[in-house]
């Protein structure tokens, strides 16, 4: 556990706080998170961090808890992990998922943790973390999925101090740079990360000048209560005593296996709601493995609860108390060292869709569709015409949920602070065109409201090199709910320069192009939500109109429309009663074929084979290495 050096041990004192003078320190910690963003956003180098804000700020009390952040909860699991000091003038960064507990999931996570100090007195931290684009390994992006190891997935830094007492650590600067493809991002992507710490340090430092560390240190006391007032609340009238589960799918592993099953069950005892994992597929001998931390956990049900319950709240650390968390040890999201985690970001993803299925089982109307739950990412490395090595590492968009307020929007990120690459950078400093940036029509799930559409993007690679892709929902659709139908699944072609085209894995390593191959990188819709037949025909015929839906697509929703997106009222009519007399009773959920059925039809739908069931080790193999 890690041992806090103050040279003023008095305890602050507790104070009452007025409801004027709280709400400013909030709007002030608030904003000295925007300004962490603003900071990093201004001072970053690399595509994935400064063009797609893959990185998340956090601002703590003295105790570690998060007061303002999006992605943070992890203080308190490296402060019990951590054997060293903590003092005034140190910096400290890590990167290595097993040395906190998975407070990061993986070691492309780079985090720099600031600790605050006024008048000899820790009163915060500040910190942040964001995706290096490389860090050594075994492939370009360092992110294998194929690796069956830690080891294989590049650079790990433990805890380490690159300021101690003010001091800088050049030396340690050096050794981490050294092991990186591309150093001059790294390095700089680093600095961004430090500058908008110390920045959000100023501002908390600013706050404790005007208001006093007594009031400032009440204020976020205060604040966390009121979370856990508030989700105290939420809980009581949202979670039922009865478990109820659930159980989503990551497709594959990209060696061949899967799908792999996520399962949580989750109820209420007293004032504490559980959510608990057994059930859950053990871990992977591949990447996919996510080192799932309690508190993080606990942070995105928070999210969930909040966002669809009352968005007005404020989320903070201070409702974890009220959530048990039971993850099985040697699980796909407990694994065990040295497990590989790089390409735990679909297991990430689904956790959203599984919380979101499990709390919408007793209140069915605030229920989303399964969307957009995952990150795919393409890698592009090689050597540009000057000699110059260049690689790439994008984040992919495409169709988020449909909702019990409205469509899911079109080619949209999971992340709602992610935003895309523009084009005309990517062809400014990568060897490549983009020839198509599109939705994909009728691959939002067809519903009441309809999943949202995903993309179609078409890189013309101009110099040849090295791709890697990671994508999932090409296996087992996204499904709807409420009588909305699943999306669509994604897909990957490479079009060679004489025309051929080939569908390829939707994760694959070191893939060989050439100068004028282009890629169609295709992602998948989102769920339906609702009964499709209940849509507003006009609706459909505008959507066929602007590309969103196809004429054939519109008969999902009963609707006969003509490419012009004139709608036949009569046809529609006899169209809608002929499917309402021939289809199901609508359930909750609709998941689409089961997985059997799946793998019969998976080369004849997808052009790929499908997948083989996953074979684990037993106990006495494990006890024997």
């Amino acid at each position: 556990m890690a041992q806090i050096i103050q040279s003023n041990e008095a305890p602050f004192d507790q104070v009452d706080i007025d409801p004027v003078t709280l709400d400013i320190i909030e709007n002030a910690l608030r904003n000295a998170r925007v300004e962490m963003d603003a900071t990093l956003v201004r001072t970053a180098m690399s595509p994935g961090i400064r063009e797609q804000g893959d990185a998340f700020p956090l601002i703590a009390d003295h105790k570690g808890r998060m007061i303002v952040g999006q992605f943070g909860s992890y203080i308190g699991a490296f402060l019990d992990g951590y054997d060293g000091t903590v003092e005034d003038g140190d910096l400290i960064m890590l990167s290595d998922p097993y040395s906190v507990s998975g407070a990061i999931s993986h070691s492309n996570d780079w985090l720099v943790l600031l600790p605050v100090f006024k008048d000899g007195r820790l009163i915060a931290y500040t910190s942040m973390f964001g995706h290096q684009s490389d860090i050594g390994g075994k492939v370009p992006g360092s992110m294998p999925i194929d690796a069956t190891s830690i080891f294989q997935e590049g650079v790990r830094i433990p805890p380490v101090k690159l300021y101690k007492q003010g001091q800088y650590n050049e030396d340690v600067f050096k050794l981490i740079m050294h092991q990186v493809r591309t150093p001059d991002w790294c390095s700089a992507d680093l600095n961004a990360l430090i500058a908008s710490c110390k920045v959000a340090r100023n501002r908390v430092i600013e706050m404790a000048d005007r208001f006093g560390d007594d009031v400032l240190v009440s204020a976020c006391e205060e604040l966390l209560e009121r979370n856990y007032k508030a989700m105290k609340s939420l809980i009581a009238s949202s979670i039922g005593k009865e478990p109820v589960s659930f159980e989503d799918y990551i497709c594959d592993d990209g060696m061949g296996f899967g799908p792999y099953k996520i399962k949580c069950t989750m109820w209420r005892e007293g004032e504490k709601v559980v959510l608990d994992f057994d059930g859950t597929d053990p871990q992977s001998p591949a990447s996919i493995n996510f080192l799932l931390n309690e508190n993080m956990l606990r942070m995105f049900f928070g999210i969930y609860m909040i966002m669809v319950f009352d968005p007005q709240i404020l989320f903070n650390d201070g409702f974890y108390d009220l959530i048990d968390v039971r993850i099985p040890e040697g699980s796909l999201l407990k694994p065990k060292f040295p497990a590989a985690l790089s390409g735990r970001t679909h297991a990430l993803g689904r956790i959203f869709d599984v919380l979101g299925a499990l709390l919408g089982q007793k209140t069915p109307e605030f229920l989303n569709a399964a969307g957009f739950s995952s990150s795919p990412h393409l890698f592009y490395s090689g050597y540009d015409k000057q000699g110059e090595y260049f690689q790439l590492f994008q984040i992919g968009f495409g169709g988020i949920p449909g909702r019990p307020l409205g469509d899911g929007p079109d080619g949209h990120s999971l992340w709602p602070g992610f935003t895309n690459i523009p084009n005309e950078f990517l062809e400014r400093y990568f060897p490549m065109v983009i020839e198509n940036y599109e939705t994909v029509a009728d691959s939002g799930g067809a519903g009441l409201h309809r999943g949202g559409n995903g993309i179609k993007m078409s890189y013309r690679f101009l110099e040849p090199g090295q791709i890697a892709i990671h994508d999932d929902r090409w296996f087992v659709p996204p499904w709807g709910v409420n009588g909305g139908e699943p999306g669509a699944r994604a897909r990957k072609i490479l079009e060679k320069s004489d025309g051929t085209q080939t569908i390829i894995s939707n994760k694959i390593e070191d893939l060989a192009v050439e100068a004028n191959d282009v890629l169609h990188f295709i992602t998948w819709g989102g769920g339906g939500w609702g009964d499709p037949l209940d849509r507003e025909s006009a609706l459909v015929g505008q959507e066929v109109i602007q590309g969103l839906v196809t004429v054939e697509g519109a008969k999902k929703y009963g609707v006969v429309v003509d490419s012009e997106g004139n709608v036949d009222p009569d046809g529609t009519e006899m169209l809608r009663a002929k499917i309402k007399a021939e289809r199901p009773a609508l359930g909750v959920f609709n998941y689409g074929p089961d997985i059997e059925t799946l793998r019969m039809n998976c080369e004849s739908e997808t052009g790929l084979p499908a997948p083989k069931r996953p074979q684990w080790k037993s106990s006495v193999d494990v006890a024997a290495e």
